[in-house]
């Protein structure tokens, strides 16, 4: 067993540099850098990411091509399941198992941010030769704060990232329920000859049988998965909700009384349960500050809308302002995904904060949402534009060129079928994008 690792991981100053080395990481250089990091720890070729934090894109890869192209992502939740039955002893899982069409050895880590939905990062290794004990606790304890880091940017990320993720969210949504219709009608129509009592060997017909219904299976199987990465259980939504509110009443006299959706096995997308929880925490903070109540009250409840309807009430002055929930941009969180929200004060009786937020994908018919056509980069300039900037102040704020900033304005033009900035800037504003609300722009 290999201890060289300890010549790079023994001092703990070199630890923490190496794990502050991946943090600083850009989102899409997060991976790669913790495999270059880790490869002195743990060895290996190639490594993928199964993620129960990003809702739009839970798989990530980084190695070979031909070898990161072929593994899917029911290969990886069965190694989650494996690491997961490790993860009380402090040390990933390490073995062989099926991934990317044959058997080979590898080590998986099982994490889980807080309360959150976990994430499995999977190793692959050239050698089955076992890894120390001590590398692999090591190895843990820097998956599990990457995964926690992780777990805040996508919490706390902006107002166009949360639009950007329900927009990718639906694509997504899509593709994987046509690709699952497709294939089950296939195989659907595999099963009916082979069930037939008119073809003869029994025996090839069982077998035949018995390898559709596994593959219906797996399709079924991809389906869930698909879902149990995207959305939350209502009731462990709230629940969650509300062992992260306790902490904030320790040390005071107040009451808090929640009121759990009366719904609690309906699933929640993870993009608005955590915009709801963002903004009764912000809502509570600020009742606690401004209101001074001895009582809060919280409840979630499903509307006929289709949507969820977070409330939160007090017994406090009935002070605070209608406009309360832009501190922490709260308010822009709220519009980007399709939500509004009242602050109903009246004084002396205490203050109530109504959330509503959708809870449903817009179908490709119905989707209205002009924005979904444009590529990251063009939604950064498109923000720019809504803020009022000429083309030379917005090359210095995203580090490009300004023939490349009015490269970028034509395609935002084109693709959102308007004839000017200023149109554009509009339908931004109605889009929710940070930018929009102080809406000067350029001509």
């Amino acid at each position: 067993m290999d201890e060289t690792w300890q010549e790079h991981w023994g001092r703990p100053e070199d630890a923490l540099a190496r794990a502050v080395e991946v943090l600083r990481s850009p989102r899409p250089d997060v991976l790669p850098r913790l495999s270059e990091v880790v490869g002195t720890l743990v060895p290996h070729t190639a490594l993928a990411h199964l993620s129960g934090i990003c809702a739009h894109s839970p798989t990530h890869t980084h190695g070979p091509r031909e070898l990161v192209e072929a593994i899917t992502g029911l290969e990886l939740s069965r190694l989650a399941d494996r690491a997961a039955g490790t993860t009380g002893t402090g040390r990933p899982w390490q073995g062989e198992a099926e991934l990317a069409g044959r058997t080979r050895p590898v080590v998986a880590v099982a994490a889980a941010p807080g309360d959150g939905k976990g994430t499995v990062l999977v190793l692959v290794r050239s050698s089955a030769e076992p890894v120390a004990p001590g590398a692999l606790a090591v190895l843990q304890q820097l998956c599990e704060l990457v995964v926690a880091h992780t777990d805040h940017r996508v919490t706390d990320a902006s107002p166009t990232h949360a639009a950007v993720s329900r927009a990718s969210a639906n694509a997504r949504a899509r593709a994987i329920a046509e690709f699952t219709g497709t294939h089950s009608a296939a195989l659907s129509a595999v099963l009916a000859p082979l069930r037939s009592a008119d073809l003869d060997d029994a025996a090839a017909r069982r077998a035949a049988t018995e390898l559709a219904v596994t593959a219906l299976l797996d399709l079924r199987r991809a389906a869930d998965l698909d879902r149990a990465l995207s959305e939350e259980p209502a009731d462990a939504a709230f629940a969650r909700l509300g062992r992260e509110l306790r902490p904030l009443l320790r040390h005071t006299r107040v009451r808090l009384d929640l009121a759990p959706p009366a719904d609690a096995t309906r699933s929640v997308p993870a993009d608005t349960a955590h915009t709801a929880r963002d903004a009764v925490r912000v809502a509570v903070m600020l009742m606690l500050d401004q209101e001074k109540p001895t009582r809060l009250h919280l409840s979630w409840q499903f509307t006929a809308d289709g949507e969820l309807r977070a409330v939160v009430r007090d017994d406090g002055l009935g002070l605070l302002a209608a406009d309360a929930l832009t501190v922490h941009r709260t308010a822009e969180r709220i519009a980007a995904l399709g939500g509004r929200y009242v602050v109903e004060s009246v004084p002396g009786w205490g203050t109530t904060v109504t959330v509503d937020l959708p809870l449903g994908l817009p179908s490709p018919a119905t989707a209205t949402d002009p924005l979904e056509r444009l590529q990251p980069r063009e939604l950064e300039v498109l923000d720019q534009l809504a803020q009022g900037r000429r083309n030379r102040d917005i090359a210095e704020a995203l580090h490009i060129s300004e023939s490349t900033v009015k490269f970028h304005v034509a395609n935002i033009l084109a693709k959102l079928g308007v004839s000017s900035r200023g149109e554009a800037a509009a339908l931004a504003h109605r889009a929710g994008m940070p930018g929009a609300a102080r809406l000067h722009v350029a001509s």
